[in-house]
């Protein structure tokens, strides 16, 4: 390959390494066909897979070695076992083992006999691990289109954020609970990591009550703000905590991002926002008889009215990865509660505080939002194969040796 890349001829190249000029034409046309995945390894992969991909095309092509020992039809049969439930052969586990996959098969008569090895083939053939499973969220809302339009709002809230804070002074905050943080006392003291040793924590603890955690994710600015820290949260806490933000700047609009629990359209919050609106409280009817107290659903559309200084936007059920706030939740779970030993509840509100101080000081900053909602427009480009990829389907390639040696 060296030696062809300088610009030698066939003959050349044949006459140095000691093979005939077929021979090199074969592995430069081998080469040149790889070269696009060669290129697409390089790119996107790291050295070691480019190496292992470099290595596999100088090797030699796959012979036709002995007769096969299992039919296609004995090959499907196997990976048809590992596809199904084990229950539905009567085996009280929930995942198969290659063991139990052999047993099966020869149970059911699809093989006389087969081994450990060969059932591992077939699935990493076919790509196959029986023992991985990933979680998933299966959807129950029944209108997609509902559920579309109120992703594609809550994308198109946070994209219009900084257009809206520069013309109109709207503030655009993502607000949600981190509930039930446990404040929990480790029995022994934590070690830490040393030359050749990991950290080592007591597994063993006392407990001192839980707090909840309400924060305030200002999608322009990037900051944590107000959070407040409490025992509760029920609906008189939740709009104390929005009204404590809005006092901050009174004039100015606000537009909560929020999920769907019920204290996020509760009598309190109403009263709250109808208040700063100079909507009289005789115009709000009563819970559970008449007007916007009525019930849930009345409530929530007079706090979405987007004729409104002060509004919330609804992120759809099961969409909680669409809050903001929610990558700031998961980071206070990594750095302050997991690992931490907390004396009382006390302990835990001020330990929470100064992560808060903290985070908006050193690391804090603006998100990137680039989901509109709808499917990425992007097209699904195949990965360029190599020659051996393509091995069993090539065609005559139109590199040919011509005449001259070239």
């Amino acid at each position: 390959m060296l030696l062809a890349s300088q610009g030698k001829k066939f003959v050349e190249v044949a006459s140095l390494v000691g093979l005939s000029a077929k021979r090199v034409g074969c592995w430069v046309r081998r080469f040149a066909q790889s070269m696009d995945a060669l290129l697409h390894v390089e790119q996107t992969q790291c050295k070691a897979k480019l190496t292992r991909q470099v290595l596999d095309c100088l090797r030699d092509a796959p012979r036709s070695g002995r007769p096969k020992q299992f039919t296609p039809t004995q090959v499907a049969g196997v990976i048809s076992v590992a596809c199904e439930a084990p229950e539905a052969s009567g085996r009280p586990v929930t995942s198969w083992t290659v063991n139990e996959i052999v047993d099966e098969s020869i149970k059911r008569g699809i093989v006389p006999s087969i081994s450990k090895s060969q059932v591992q083939r077939f699935l990493a053939c076919a790509q196959m691990r029986p023992h991985k499973v990933k979680g998933w969220c299966f959807t129950t809302e029944k209108d997609q289109e509902l559920f579309q339009k109120q992703v594609e709002m809550v994308c198109q809230t946070y994209l219009d954020a900084p257009r809206l804070l520069a013309e109109k002074r709207v503030h655009t905050v993502c607000v949600d609970e981190m509930t039930s943080l446990q404040a929990n006392e480790k029995r022994a003291p934590t070690k830490r990591p040393a030359p050749g040793q990991c950290g080592k924590e007591e597994c063993q603890y006392t407990r001192h009550g839980t707090v909840c955690l309400t924060g305030n994710w200002d999608v322009v600015a990037g900051q944590f703000l107000l959070p407040t820290i409490e025992e509760t949260r029920n609906n008189e806490d939740f709009a104390k905590h929005l009204e404590r933000l809005i006092q901050t700047v009174l004039a100015d609009g606000w537009v909560f991002v929020v999920d769907n629990l019920n204290t996020h359209c509760g009598e309190p919050l109403v009263r709250m926002v109808a208040k700063h609106l100079g909507i009289p409280a005789s115009k709000l009817g009563e819970v559970k008889k008449r007007g916007i107290l009525k019930d849930m659903a009345s409530r929530r559309a007079f706090l979405s009215d987007t004729s409104h200084r002060i509004r919330l936007v609804y992120i759809p059920k099961h969409s909680s990865w669409l809050n903001q706030i929610e990558a700031v939740f998961g980071m206070i779970n990594r750095r302050v509660m997991r690992g931490g030993s907390f004396t009382s509840r006390a302990d835990l509100m001020e330990k929470l505080h100064r992560f808060v101080t903290y985070f908006n000081d050193k690391i804090a900053k603006p998100m990137k939002w680039t989901y509109t909602g709808r499917p990425t427009e992007k097209e699904a480009i195949e990965a360029p194969k190599t020659w051996r990829a393509l091995w069993p389907f090539r065609r005559s390639t139109p590199l040919r040796e011509q005449p001259d040696g070239t």
